[in-house]
């Protein structure tokens, strides 16, 4: 059978992101401080951009950045359907220089202050600044665990041998202050002693050195043996006691069965309860105070503020607002300065990507405001009352609210938050599913989360309540709820079951 070729045409509609469309939904995802550092890349890599404190000749303060980029001559601008432009309806505005009251030179300023020393009662030896250490010099290193050992370490009197495996058991301690090896089993000395090749006898032995040292308990290579490290010289009458319990019993301790330890130690158990108050002078992480992850702060990306008896909404667009178009660039190409060829199209192509990139962050803004406005109306009694009246709310709730689609309103949630009377939060935190109620509206699950925590904050410490308890409990309020829902909720927010909750004194 012979093979016929044939030719035919097929109308398909096919969508294409192109790389600008990617680079405004990346930018709408991106959390605040991803944002900044992305405008810092841009600025590095683009010389159109620019801020108003780099405000050459012939800038121009009075336009909005992208608007003014239009000026310039024969340069093809995305169309308002691809990205719709910045309007000055919202508080998404760039602010340009003329906009507000002066800024002061503080650079200016502190030059121009003649220091002496009646002004100064520091510098009354009248030291000329330029001799004065430099602000970078006196900035000090945060000291790590590592560096805390190692200086007690250099007061010890250590043999070749024992420096050697120091050295080694320093450098595999964890943030914690565990000597663990993740690729090993068993006891990790045994691996460090035949890397530094020595005798277990004397890796034992400096291993036992350094455990002594501040804070104690470093060295240790499970929890007992670090709690029982901090047990040795702790003159308490009762110390003697809890060691033989963290030797002998650390599954009852964990569980808090403490009947269980005193029968089988043949001691009463108010014996027990006296040695158990004593573990909260040991720390089960003693490296912990010298991690080196330093502190996150939140910058709020919107405040919601109360005016009367409503609430509005303010962008947080510091960093943001004052990003422009260089407007000797701009000039440059209008009064044709450049002529044609590859310097012209380099700075037409570096213009477009400029004013793409500032429509795209002003089309972030006002995104972020829209969806902060639409969670505020859906969200009234929370930020009048607190979490405890917190509503159901689902992404498409918000998206039909604004006229968008649900994947919008996701990226713009993430990772973004928000100041309001009641705290910060997350933009995330205001979606969350429905519980049932008896009668009334239905509440969301992060209300009666908050709602199990009061009551587990409230409950009486040696009788606690119990999963099912607290099913009765939510349910005589008129919320219902099932068992294995509240276990759920007590685990996500950290509250150990009722026999571990349970107290003896």
């Amino acid at each position: 059978m012979a093979m016929e070729l044939k030719q035919s045409l097929k109308l398909a509609q096919q969508l294409v992101m192109t790389p600008q469309l990617q680079q405004a939904i990346k930018l709408l995802q991106l959390s605040r401080m991803e944002l900044l550092e992305q405008v810092r890349e841009e600025m590095d890599q683009n010389p159109l951009l620019e801020q108003p404190d780099e405000q050459a000749p012939g800038d121009v303060g009075d336009k909005e950045p992208g608007e003014a980029s239009l000026e310039a001559d024969n340069v093809e601008m995305p169309r308002d359907g691809d990205m719709p432009a910045a309007t000055s309806d919202t508080a998404t505005e760039f602010k340009a220089d003329g906009d507000g009251p002066p800024e002061i030179d503080w650079e200016a300023y502190l030059n121009s202050y003649q220091f002496n020393e009646q002004t100064t009662a520091s510098n009354k030896g009248n030291v000329a600044t330029d001799d004065l250490p430099s602000f970078e010099a006196n900035l000090v290193k945060k000291e790590d665990l590592v560096d805390q050992l190692q200086e007690q370490l250099g007061t010890l009197r250590l043999n070749d041998a024992e420096r050697r495996v120091a050295m080694l058991i320093l450098g595999n301690l964890d943030d914690d202050g565990y000597l663990k090896l993740p690729d090993v089993e068993g006891d990790p000395l045994i691996r460090l002693c035949n890397e530094a090749d020595v005798p277990m006898h004397v890796a034992e032995r400096t291993l036992r050195r350094i455990q002594m040292l501040e804070p104690r308990g470093c060295g240790a290579r499970d929890l007992q043996e670090c709690l029982l490290i901090q047990l040795q010289g702790m003159k308490e009458p009762h110390a003697p006691l809890l060691g033989l319990i963290i030797k002998r019993h650390m599954k009852y301790l964990e569980s808090k069965n403490l009947p269980a330890i005193a029968k089988d130690l043949k001691v009463t158990l108010e014996e027990v309860v006296e040695a158990v108050k004593l573990l909260p002078k040991l720390d089960p992480k003693p490296g912990r105070n010298f991690s080196g992850d330093d502190a996150q702060y939140i910058t709020p990306d919107v405040f919601v503020y109360k005016m009367g008896e409503e609430y509005t909404v303010v962008l947080n667009d510091d960093g943001l607002s004052k990003l422009r178009i260089s407007g000797t660039y701009r000039n440059a190409l209008k009064t044709g300065a450049v002529g044609p060829g590859q310097t012209k199209d380099f700075i037409q192509d570096k213009l477009r990507s400029a004013v793409w990139l500032i429509r795209s962050i002003h089309q972030r803004q006002r995104t972020i405001y829209k969806v902060t406005e639409s969670i505020v109306k859906f969200q009234k009694d929370f930020l009048d009352k607190g979490i405890a009246h917190l509503k159901p709310l689902i992404l498409r709730d918000v998206a039909e609210d604004i006229g968008m689609h649900e994947s919008t309103v996701s990226r713009v949630t993430t990772s973004k938050y928000v100041h309001t009377p009641q705290g910060i939060f997350e933009l995330k935190y205001f979606f969350n599913s429905s519980i049932s109620r008896v009668s009334g509206e239905d509440t969301a699950s992060e209300a009666v989360k908050h709602h199990i925590k009061q009551l587990v904050s409230q409950e009486d410490a040696r009788n606690p309540y119990s999963d099912q308890k607290i099913v009765e409990l939510l349910r005589s309020q008129g919320t219902e709820i099932a068992r294995r829902t509240v276990a759920k909720y007590r685990e996500v927010l950290g509250i150990l079951p009722s026999s571990k909750r349970k107290r003896y004194y």
